[in-house]
Formats: C-alpha cells, structure tokens, sequence
C-alpha cells in the first residue's frame, strides 16, 4: 500500500545499509535513502529524498517547474552522483556497481532525440559496434517493432525522419542493450499527439511484455494517468505524494496540470546524451 512522502508500507529508516525486505515482501528496484543535492548557489534541489520504486512498474513522475524531477531520474542512473544519500538498486548501491555496467541495465531516453549520421540501422548498431557485437538485420527489425516503427525503416537515413519517429529509433538503441529499467526525461515533450500516443504504446506494452521498471518524467499530468500505475508529485526537491493516478481527485496536494524544466531541472547536456549512449553497450 502506498503512503505520502514517498514512502511504501514497509520502507525502512535511513541508514548506510539497505535492510532485509519484510519476509514474502519484495525487494524493490530502487530504494532511495536521504538523496540530497544543492546547487552551486547553496539552493536545495532535492531535500533528502526517501522513496522505493517496485519493481515492473511504471512510475510517473510530475511537479511544478522547478522542482527537481529531473534531477531525482538522473541520480538513478548516475549522471551525477550525490553528495548525501543513496540510491540502491536490486539491493546494491549504485557507487559500488560499475558505471557502464549500471547503464547497461538502466536506460535512459531524453526529451530530444540524439541521432547520429547515418541509416536507422546503423543508429540502432552504434553501441554494439563499439565493442564488436554484431547485430543482424532481424534483431534491427525487432528492436524497431518493439520502439512502434516499421522496420522498413531500417535503411531510411536518420536525418529524413520526424522528430517522433527519430525519438522511436532512440528508443530501439536504448533496447539494443536488454536493459531492465528505462529512465524517461520528458520523451514526447516535443512531440505532436500522435508521435506521444506512439511512444506511450510502446512504453506500457515494453512493461508488460518484457518487466520492464519505467520511471517517466513528464510535464503532463494527462499523460501520468494514461501510462503510470504510481504516480509520484516532487515539489520542492521534496517527494510529497505516491500514488495510484485514480486516487488522484483524493491527494493531500494539488498535482500541476502541467509543469516543465526550469535552472533547477535544467534539460540534459549534449554529453551527458552521448555518454549514456556509448555507456549503454560497454560490455
């Protein structure tokens, strides 16, 4: 059962170490303790945050601009690392597991895609490429079926596509990987209604067919009650609320209609992009 703050019925007190889950409780993907950061003025962009994040759930992330929802997602995968706090991850630390092994298991897709030069194809190949994995023709057309495209596509040039569907190939290349948790940034922000619709099919359908743990920052309040089964309101740095997008009409704070980035939640830098991508396929 959820309950305010962020918190699960069960979650343990702050501490270095995670503690045991409750027998017949699962483990949660994510268990954060503490997650603290400031900027470089002293102003708190996340006031030692403590929340879980079940595991094969979508968790839909919103809040007014500003106030550290994006900062929260790249701590999950390491884009900066905190100077108070923990992030746990199936158990374990995230400081102790390798960075480009963390990234193997979690992806992220950003509000823009970043595509290089180039076919679809040889978009989805970039990661592997760079450690000499090969991947055939039939798992290009897989990947693209799982991210909502035609494989035709494959041989299309990346700068011939719509930013949607540009967005679906960024996806695919998150994929090539298998990776066990998606971290989204804001993913239809730019994009026209039925580009969103398409992403957010692939999304839920990613979750059930494949276990996927999604964490998905939006600016839309719509869109955490289309696709999330958790919804998240960060105000403040603060996690105020958790839970389900139907309990909503019931919350103790009011949930923005929309929201978007601020100084605070600034959008990523182009390298943060690129090192995610590369990162993603070390092996």
């Amino acid at each position: 059962m959820l309950r305010r703050n962020g918190s699960c019925a069960g979650s343990p007190s702050e501490g270095a170490v995670e503690q045991p889950a409750e027998f017949g409780a699962p483990r949660p993907k994510f268990r954060i303790k503490g997650l603290t950061k400031l900027s470089e003025s002293g102003e708190t962009i996340l006031a030692g945050v403590n929340m879980d994040i079940p595991r094969g759930i979508i968790l839909g992330i919103i809040g007014p601009s500003g106030s550290g929802k994006s900062t929260l997602l790249r701590a999950l995968n390491r884009l900066w690392e905190p100077p108070a706090g923990t992030v746990f991850l199936d158990g374990d630390d995230i400081l102790d597991i390798d960075v480009l092994a963390l990234r193997r298991k979690v992806g992220m897709l950003f509000q823009l895609p970043a595509l290089f030069e180039g076919t679809v194809a040889e978009n989805v190949r970039y990661g592997p490429a760079l450690v000499g994995r090969k991947v055939s023709d039939a798992e290009v057309a897989r990947l693209l079926g799982l991210a909502d495209l035609d494989p035709s596509l494959a041989s299309r040039n990346g700068s011939e596509l719509s930013v949607g569907q540009a967005q679906r190939v960024a996806l695919a290349r998150t994929l090539a990987n298998d990776p066990e948790v998606l971290l989204l940034d804001e993913p239809t922000s730019a994009l026209d209604p039925i580009s969103t619709q398409n992403i957010e099919d692939a999304i839920v359908r990613l979750k059930k067919t494949r276990g996927l743990t999604v964490v998905l920052v939006s600016h839309s309040l719509k869109q955490i009650q289309r696709v999330a089964d958790v919804a998240c309101l960060v105000v403040d740095g603060e996690v105020v609320e958790m839970m389900e997008p139907s309990d909503m009409a019931r919350a103790h704070h009011p949930w923005p209609a929309a929201s978007s980035s601020s100084a605070r939640d600034s959008p990523p830098l182009f390298s943060e992009i690129i090192h995610c991508i590369i990162s993603n396929f070390y092996f």
